[in-house]
């Protein structure tokens, strides 16, 4: 069992996309631990270049925050922004999940979804979290145009 946790882990680590931290906020004094807070990450979308996707979530404090034992609420804001000449490399799927982040011990991730709106030529990107048992309905939205000059190759 033991190894399996370890397994679980190492794999989890693995699969979390590369987030640069922007910035951070204490939002709570914690005497033992660091202090309750509302962090700021910024994700490069791996499969459109020139779109950069910025997160804010609660993050858990504490012995069991510092210890990477706290379970962290579910609320997160999103906003993606042109940050360079958007480009293409390869087509991308019509609904893709850019990444995912735990953001539990184990069952609870951040996910954020890009999807195509064709139609508009839009980048659409939600962001939610989920649980192995039951998930959080809350959400945020962004989207981020393209010039109608390069339309968007979808696979």
């Amino acid at each position: 069992m033991k190894r399996f946790f370890i397994g679980l882990s190492l794999l989890t680590l693995t699969l979390a996309a590369h987030a640069e931290r922007v910035g951070e906020v204490d939002t709570v004094f914690k005497l033992i631990g660091p202090d309750h807070k509302i962090v700021i990450d910024a994700y490069d979308d791996p499969e459109v270049l020139g779109v950069t996707c910025y997160v804010s979530r609660a993050k858990t404090g504490g012995i069991k925050g510092g210890l990477g034992l706290a379970e962290d609420k579910a609320e997160a804001s999103i906003a993606c922004r042109q940050t360079g000449a958007i480009s293409f490399p390869k087509p991308i799927k019509v609904q893709d999940e850019m990444f995912s982040e735990r953001i539990s011990l184990v069952f609870k991730r951040l996910r954020v979804v890009r999807m195509v709106d064709a139609s508009r030529n839009t980048l659409v990107y939600l962001t939610y979290s989920d649980r192995v048992i039951e998930g959080s309905p809350q959400n945020s939205i962004t989207a981020v145009p393209v010039d109608r000059a390069t339309p968007i190759p979808v696979r």
